[in-house]
């Protein structure tokens, strides 16, 4: 984008260092009294904050086959999924999930900039329940300040307790709801009730519950501005096409206070009035009429607070709007601006997201639910045990992959004369790993001294569509 729209300094004061004759390395914090404000947008960052929240709370409650629907089971090592069960096998599975999620986040980014870090990301989520949760306390953001600035005596201590209360009883809610994601919700539940958690239980629900109150109670916007590390490299995926978060500076400057309903070309000022609440709703504390910086977030909560002026002097909205750095130029509406949504850069990363989002589906369709895993004994590499036959030993590892009992037939095959001489029928359990101990045997002259390819065939009693066809290796002695 143009020097204009990237990203210029936060509009923060910044001390000199006393006697040095430098600045210092770091910006004093200024304490953010965040104005709530209504509208369109506010309206569907709520959406998603109820939305997620009912997701990661509302999880782990809900049952599956008498069990959790969703279990990242870390004793039993396996991770339940509705009716899918996955095993430590499958961690190529995560991989991929992780390759979909940084695509996804470079395609959406490409077409409409921070929409993750605006809407749906755990940081402005729990910031925005927090700070909810403060003005229904407090009061809005002149009481807060007002308190804030106020010495301490009862009526601060009892609202600042209160308020901290509050924040620390959800956040050991949500530490709480973290673990049971990964320990059995019932044996939590039992476990809370006598305050028996284990020590890793212990420690992950208060570890978890410290980084919210932390997060989103007190550094807040110190995460997104200076911890995150996509406010520093979004830039890279933006392009003068990209849909942000815009300050139309052609139609708002100059700027200027005037009374209500009087036209901007009588007093020789843009329809910006210089009212600053854009300033004063934004949850990072930036002004954008300064231009797109790295600090925003795109919540669009100055869009909101803008219209809500616009709407009271009777002017047209959309001084503060979602657009792009070429529609500002050139002018464009949003017809010209949704046209230039596909580009070579969105094109790529859309079929990028596409292909590996089929493949992926595809590969979870037809994955087998009955996993072989074959070991030879090399304590015994091959030994003759008379009626010139030879043996050799194997342990197999059976994976039963689905949640209900199986029996399982084992056969050889790839040598002629090749079979078992150990119990062929096995019974497996419902969601578990059995190992068994096969001993294979095979006629002296059946083929020369040396390793020959042998495969064991393990099929599903009643279900012929389920047969591994497992290779292995069999040594004949000279």
């Amino acid at each position: 984008m143009s020097d204009k729209a990237s990203f210029p300094s936060k509009s923060v004061h910044i001390q000199a260092g006393e006697g040095t004759g430098q600045d210092a390395l770091y910006a004093s914090r200024r304490k953010l009294h965040v104005r709530s404000v209504r509208g369109r947008f506010a309206r569907w960052r709520w959406i998603f904050v109820w939305l997620t929240q009912a997701v990661f709370y509302g999880l782990p409650w809900l049952q599956w086959n008498d069990r959790q629907a969703v279990l990242f089971h870390l004793t039993e090592r396996k991770f339940y999924l509705f009716g899918a069960v996955f095993w430590p096998q499958d961690v190529v599975y995560l991989a991929i999930l992780l390759i979909l999620s940084a695509f996804a986040l470079f395609f959406f980014t490409a077409i409409a900039g921070r929409l993750w870090c605006g809407y749906a990301c755990p940081q402005t989520v729990y910031t925005e329940i927090f700070m909810w949760l403060e003005e229904k306390i407090e009061g809005d953001h002149n009481r807060r300040r007002r308190l804030a600035a106020a010495p301490m005596d009862a009526r601060k201590f009892g609202l600042r307790s209160a308020k901290y209360a509050s924040w620390g009883v959800l956040s050991l809610w949500t530490g709480f709801t973290f673990v049971a994601y990964f320990s059995p919700l019932r044996e939590l539940l039992a476990a809370a009730a006598a305050l028996s958690f284990g020590p890793w239980e212990w420690f992950w629900i208060f570890f978890y519950a410290g980084f919210t109150y932390a997060f989103a109670g007190v550094l807040r916007e110190q995460v997104c501005v200076y911890m995150c590390p996509y406010a520093r490299f979004q830039g890279v995926m933006f392009d003068p096409d990209t849909l942000v978060i815009t300050y139309d500076e052609a139609r708002g400057e100059p700027r200027g206070a005037r009374r209500k309903g009087v036209a901007p070309a009588a007093v020789g000022k843009g329809d910006c009035i210089d009212c600053t609440i854009c300033v004063q709703v934004c949850p990072t504390g930036i002004d954008i009429r300064n231009g797109l910086q790295h600090e925003c977030i795109g919540c669009a909560a100055c869009i909101d607070a803008c219209d809500e002026v616009m709407d009271r002097m009777e002017y047209p909205r959309g001084l503060i709007r979602y657009s792009t750095e070429n529609a500002l130029r050139q002018h464009w509406g949003m017809k010209e601006i949704l046209a230039h949504v596909v580009r070579p850069r969105t094109l790529v990363y859309g079929a990028l997201l596409l292909a590996i989002t089929v493949a992926t589906g595809y590969g979870l369709a037809t994955r087998s639910d009955l996993r072989v895993d074959i070991i030879r004994d090399r304590a015994s590499l091959g030994r003759e045990i008379g009626d010139g036959l030879i043996e050799n030993v194997y342990r197999l590892q059976i994976m039963n992959m689905v949640e209900f009992p199986r029996e399982v037939d084992i056969n050889v095959s790839g040598i002629e004369g090749a079979r078992i001489n150990s119990t062929r029928v096995i019974q497996l359990p419902a969601a578990s790993t059995e190992s068994v101990t096969v001993q294979v045997r095979v006629p002296a002259d059946a083929a020369g001294p040396g390793s020959h390819p042998l495969f064991f065939d393990v099929s599903v009693r009643g279900d012929e569509r389920h047969v591994v066809h497992e290779p292995s290796t069999f040594l004949l002695p000279e």
